[in-house]
């Protein structure tokens, strides 16, 4: 007889285990299964945290650098592969044992394997070591996540030819890495990469880098990274690829009508994610997924069979970790009969780079595609104290405001602690303020936070930092 369980929550990322442990804390008796040894899903162990850890690494050495004209020379750095990945390493399992503790305090069965839903009421669970074993349950979440697209010419098996979960162990550095995708996870591994001394160029299809952002923010990012990097190829396809006698790769490239061929050490795909929706018996459980292979849901994490809630990347755009957390808590809540749902009025979006790149709601992008009508406030950090103080005046402070209410509809910043910084907007939104409010915000200075009073403030034609001459 397959074992009862009241809630079973397959894949134990942000979402995943956030979803458990709410359900846990609501009295509900939790089963959580995933394939990985450490808790924590992609974000944990082969994504966020690594990817940002060694970020981190990537900033100090470029900031270390930075002061040379200022005075200050700490001379070339030596690195250390080796205690490089052990730190990092040691950030996962760190992390990854707090997240067991949590599981254990809330006594939530944790079962290492992989599942496959047999019907909409019972599961087969593969288990990592022993035999395999059924469950029924009551109610599932499913947050199985999302992979690594890999196109049919990168498909070989070669330790130079790389995903992001293999540019993240950092076993060597490249001599020089082709960058295949402009987006978010390319750009931070190449930046991480470029600092620890590789040659590094970026291939991008499309005519812009991070085409999801709006232009103004991401100007000062390719300026800075037209520095880092020694090509970045726009509305360039690659057309194939070939292994060198030397062992390095030929790859061969088109540009309009133009084609041409480079040769690479090494080459990181990272032209975007799938979800992990395949191979887990949604048919058999009755389960709808889009034409894009997401499962489809509703604002209570709900999917076509009434038990069976879905969250995170595997339940669409965007395939972000916090967005992921707040539907897990959503689903967890409304399994448990609590007045929940989830309908954020903002989602941030965080590209970790130098500068980072942050916004929330509304883009102008956006805006312009559904034709709704904005006015901006933009505030340029070369006014602002703390930046020119820390030698980063490049960046920018934005926010679209509507017209007639003069209500927050969305914002973005680029600069140093973008991601940071963007939670204020994010607030704002939600709370419904307006330029008003955020202008009567006493921020303290000098700080970049102060950036978003002094937009609002420009907006409303109040600013003192800056003379704007008044339009006649």
């Amino acid at each position: 007889m397959p074992k009862q369980a009241e809630l079973v929550v397959i894949g134990a990322g942000p979402g995943g285990y956030a979803a458990a442990f709410r359900a846990a804390d609501l009295g509900k008796k939790v089963t959580l299964i995933d394939k990985d040894a450490t808790l924590g899903g992609v974000c944990l162990n082969r994504g966020c945290i690594p990817s940002k850890a060694l970020l981190h690494i990537a900033k100090t050495m470029a900031g270390t650098r930075e002061l040379e004209d200022k005075g200050v020379s700490y001379g070339d750095p030596k690195v250390d592969i080796g205690k490089l990945r052990e730190w990092k390493q040691n950030t996962i399992e760190k992390l990854g044992s707090g997240i067991e503790q949590m599981a254990l305090a809330r006594k939530v069965e944790v079962i290492s394997g992989t599942a496959e839903f047999l019907s909409d009421k019972e599961i087969k669970v593969t288990k990592t070591k022993g035999k395999p074993q059924k469950l029924s349950f009551n109610n599932a979440i499913i947050a199985t996540g999302s992979s690594s697209i890999v196109p049919a010419i990168f498909q070989q098996k070669d330790p130079t030819l790389m995903t992001s979960r293999e540019a993240l162990d950092v076993k060597e550095i490249p001599e020089n890495l082709l960058v295949v995708g402009g987006g978010y996870i390319g750009l931070e591994l190449g930046t991480v990469y470029a600092s620890l001394g590789s040659d590094v160029s970026v291939v991008e299809m499309l005519g812009s880098l991070l085409a999801g952002a709006d232009k103004d923010l991401v100007a000062p990012l390719k300026k800075s990274l037209t520095k880092d990097f020694s090509d970045i190829y726009l509305n360039t396809e690659v057309l194939s690829i070939k292994k060198n006698k030397s062992g390095s790769w030929a790859v061969k490239m088109k540009s309009g009508t133009s084609t041409f061929q480079k040769s690479f050490s090494h080459i990181l795909v990272a032209v975007g994610r799938r979800p992990n929706t395949k191979g887990i018996g949604l048919k058999n459980a009755g389960v709808e997924l889009s034409n894009e292979g997401f499962i489809q849901t509703d604002a209570y994490c709900s999917t076509s069979v009434n038990n069976i809630f879905a969250i995170g990347d595997a339940a669409g755009q965007p395939m972000l970790a916090h967005k992921a957390t707040h539907e897990g808590k959503a689903a967890a809540e409304v399994i448990c009969g609590e007045p929940s749902v989830f309908e954020p009025r903002a989602i941030p979006a965080v590209i970790f780079t130098n500068p980072e790149i942050a916004w929330a709601g509304l883009t102008e992008i956006e805006a312009k595609e559904k034709g709704i009508s904005y006015k901006t406030g933009v505030f340029p950090w070369s006014a602002s104290g703390k930046a020119i103080a820390v030698g980063k005046p490049e960046g920018k402070t934005k926010i679209l405001f509507d017209p007639d209410t003069n209500i927050i509809l969305g914002g973005g910043i680029v600069g140093a602690n973008a991601g940071d910084l963007i939670s204020e907007i994010v607030l704002a939104i939600e709370m419904g303020a307006d330029a008003i409010d955020l202008a009567l915000s006493i921020h303290p200075h000098p700080t970049f936070s102060e950036t978003a009073a002094n937009v609002a403030e420009m907006y409303l034609g109040t600013i003192t930092d800056l003379y704007v001459p008044k339009k006649r």
